[in-house]
């Protein structure tokens, strides 16, 4: 009997590659999405591009991971987000590309950027094929870079003045010829969807089921909450577009309010010192934390099981996976309004949404919320179960049907 050919996807993960003493090292999400993405084909091509520099605390070797990844190929890209590093290996890396695109049944390409996009190249390529192909991205990269105009060095500003435009004019140049598009969160969805002709809303998270709260910890939780100080947890980066200095406004507007509460931002960033400063200056050094990066993901678990409310200040459209982190925790989203979070919550509530940068409003919410704990418990419940169908195995099954379904 004649076996059916291989069913291989290619894919490309904007995620970095690095290499120390000749050995590849791999972030422990990518790694865990190469992991879920075969289980779901028989090969699974990985495209990524590789930094010179050494790998940051975190990444792991590939060959860590061999049991896991042993029907996954990793190739290697060069990283050139510079326009001379470009050009000057565009061609060689497309007829890279080609090759491996050629070797594929299923193709799926995130792009976001302009020079060193290499989904992009991707996609132009396998159009030259004749080949459909799906497009992911999990943030309107383009809006990201408008709003950091005047922010950072001149050149970052003057840069992201140059980039904004064209960056958009590609995204949709790209999207238009997807025979597919998997958008991740509503975000994404509400802006490339027009010019998509097969749009999907999926998600892109590396939650285990056994990482969801358990029903002792959510028992645990809510009766900790009629009395005592609220917990308040964030984490991610403290960057300009997750808003640092909004979130550490409010909490010295709950402060004066007489709010009792522990807060812990989580995460490093350019914003990280400043914060720290400014933590000191208004006398918050006791109720605020500001540990930095942590690549211990119990310890990161943990805070958002025990914390009461997540409060997040997102100021760019963006899908940020901490928000689906932390309703899996039955930890409430409370923060700016955006499409993405509004559509997490649209089922049971398990949040409180304000204006995009009202500092006092955000304030206000949790002032009410910590006067009114029997609300709190009940908000606290809600965030369960809007976070309880979010699971890696679940939203990779997702785009795995789609891609198959559609390519």
């Amino acid at each position: 009997m004649e076996q059916s050919a291989p069913r291989t996807l290619l894919i490309y993960a904007p995620v970095p590659l690095y290499r120390k003493g000749g050995a590849l090292y791999g972030e422990k999400q990518a790694l865990n999405g190469m992991r879920l993405w075969a289980a779901h084909f028989e090969k699974v091509i990985v495209m990524m591009p590789e930094s010179p520099e050494a790998p940051p605390p975190g990444w792991e070797p590939l060959s860590h991971h061999t049991n896991s990844l042993e029907r996954v190929q990793v190739e290697p890209l060069p990283m050139a987000y510079r326009p001379d590093q470009f050009f000057k290996v565009l061609r060689s890396t497309r007829r890279k590309i080609g090759d491996l695109i050629r070797m594929a049944d299923y193709l799926s390409f995130a792009i976001g950027g302009l020079f060193g996009d290499w989904g992009a190249v991707a996609a132009f390529e396998a159009e030259r094929q004749g080949r459909p192909f799906a497009v992911w991205t999990d943030r309107v990269e383009s809006e990201v870079v408008r709003r950091s105009i005047g922010q950072g060095t001149w050149r970052h500003s003057l840069r992201s003045r140059l980039y904004h435009r064209p960056m958009f004019q590609l995204e949709k140049k790209v999207i238009r010829r997807a025979a597919l598009g998997l958008f991740h969160g509503q975000e994404t969805f509400d802006t490339y969807a027009p010019f998509c002709r097969n749009p999907h809303v999926v998600h892109d998270i590396h939650i285990a089921p056994k990482d969801h709260i358990s029903d002792e910890a959510l028992s645990d939780k809510m009766d900790a909450i009629p009395e005592g100080q609220i917990r308040i947890a964030y984490v991610g980066r403290a960057d300009p577009m997750k808003g640092p200095m909004d979130w550490l406004e409010a909490l010295a507007l709950m402060r004066d309010a007489g709010v009792i509460f522990q807060a812990t931002w989580l995460g490093d960033g350019s914003e990280l010192e400043q914060m720290r400063a400014w933590v000191a200056e208004k006398g918050l050094t006791g109720q605020v934390d500001l540990p930095g990066f942590t690549d211990n993901r119990d310890a990161v678990r943990d805070l958002l099981q025990q914390a009461h409310i997540f409060l997040f200040c997102h100021k760019t459209p963006e899908s940020p996976r901490c928000l689906i982190e932390a309703l899996s925790a039955a930890a409430p989203i409370i923060g700016y309004e955006g499409a993405y979070a509004r559509d997490l919550i649209s089922a049971h509530q398990g949040g409180v949404l304000v204006p995009l940068g009202d500092v006092d409003a955000l304030a206000q919410a949790v002032i009410t919320l910590e006067r009114d704990r029997v609300r709190l418990s009940e908000l606290i419940g809600r965030a369960r179960e809007d976070g309880r169908p979010f699971t890696d195995e679940a939203v990779f099954e997702h785009r795995s049907d789609l891609i198959k379904q559609y390519l």
